[in-house]
């Protein structure tokens, strides 16, 4: 049976190998091409309270596995208020889960963070989320042979059996759409989208960086509203928010954070990072001392980003089925092909989101990905 240790925020040296287990995994474990690294200073930083806003409203407990000598799988414990509020269920999560092809730490890792939550007194835990679904979340069902999206998991084929195996069932499916720019909109969704906008008063125009907290604070209130009532989703506070914004600013490209209002107010939003992950398989997690400047260099010089990820498309109550998302796409794709990409990812989008997924087919978009959220009962 592993060892398991308690990994305690302000312990240095047990953070950073916590943080260094996806390299066991996917450099020795299960080699593969495809996973893409995290910086590790953004890591570090997503694990101090002291940094990290989401602490003020979440507990969280994390543990890393031990088997003959070496570091070889970890996981996370959290406990969100916010989600009680918005639900009026106390159900916790599980997240930053890794394992190596071995029911015997996979067990190990979630029963321990299964009791510590049961402790707290939660009935349901849910996961995996990266603390939750504002972050990285989800199991990949499919695709292994593809680079994930920016900012989407990786992980090895076997980890769904692996949570199978230790009780959790399917919770919920997320969506991964492709998307090529190349193809030219259909013509009657370009008639569309223009009828609408004149219909509708609507102005569709990039997000202003000079005045960038009062923009985000426009979009979170955009985002909150929009995502309310879907499966999951918790509010997101303004301190938390301005915070996840910063850490998306560098890949975020002026022209593709898009703002759409009627007379002068915010209706809906949609922002699309740049996928900046080939640079950071280089970089390797480190950005000292050469690994900003080849950041920098990609991002500003060579302008070498050719793709992308839409990871917000939300519509304020009202506007909703009105054919809002069909103009912001639109408007997407337009300034995608004025930068040159040629194709980029939209989602994840929620299984059963009828209306969002069928804009997205109506688009052009074929579906390439499944992510999945397992629960169990405690």
């Amino acid at each position: 049976m592993p060892e398991l240790l308690e990994v305690h925020l302000d312990q240095r040296d047990l953070v950073n190998r916590f943080i260094r287990v996806p390299w066991y995994i996917h450099r020795e474990h299960q080699p593969t091409m495809h996973w893409v690294p995290p910086l590790l200073k953004e890591r570090r930083d997503f694990l101090d309270a002291a940094k990290n806003p989401f602490f003020e409203h979440a507990a969280a407990a994390f543990w890393l596995a031990r088997s003959a000598g070496r570091d070889v799988g970890r996981i996370a414990a959290i406990d969100d208020a916010d989600y009680e509020r918005a639900w009026g269920q106390h159900v916790g999560y599980f997240g930053m889960f890794e394992s190596p092809d071995d029911p015997h730490v996979a067990a190990a890792l979630t029963d321990r963070a299964c009791a510590w939550l049961k402790e707290r007194g939660c009935d349901r835990v849910i996961g995996p989320l990266d603390f939750s679904t504002h972050y990285m979340c989800g199991v990949q069902m499919d695709r292994f042979d593809q680079d994930p999206g920016m900012n989407m998991p990786y992980n090895p084929p076997y980890y769904a059996a692996l949570l199978e195996g230790c009780g959790f069932e399917k919770a919920k499916d997320f969506w991964q759409w492709h998307y090529d720019v190349l193809t030219p909109v259909p013509e009657r969704i370009v008639r569309l989208a223009e009828r609408i906008r004149t219909r509708n008063r609507i102005r569709v125009r990039s997000i202003d960086f000079r005045n960038w907290e009062a923009e985000v604070s426009r979009t979170r209130e955009i985002y909150n509203e929009a995502w309310r009532r879907n499966w999951g989703f918790v509010p997101v506070r303004e301190s938390e928010f301005q915070h996840i914004a910063r850490d998306l600013r560098l890949v975020l490209h002026p022209s593709l954070a898009l703002m759409a209002e009627v007379d002068g107010n915010p209706v809906a939003v949609a922002l699309t990072i740049m996928n900046v992950n080939p640079i950071f398989k280089k970089v390797d997690g480190k950005l000292f001392p050469t690994g900003a400047l080849r950041l920098l260099w990609h991002l500003k010089v060579r302008r070498s980003i050719d793709s992308g990820r839409l990871i917000v498309l939300g519509i304020r109550d009202g506007y909703r089925g009105r054919g809002v998302d069909s103009l912001l796409f639109l408007e997407t794709h337009r300034a995608a092909e004025r930068l040159g990409w040629r194709s980029g990812e939209v989602g994840w989008t929620l299984e059963d989101n009828t209306l969002v997924n069928r804009a997205l087919a109506a688009m052009g978009a074929t579906r390439n990905g499944t992510y999945r959220i397992f629960g169990r009962e405690l």
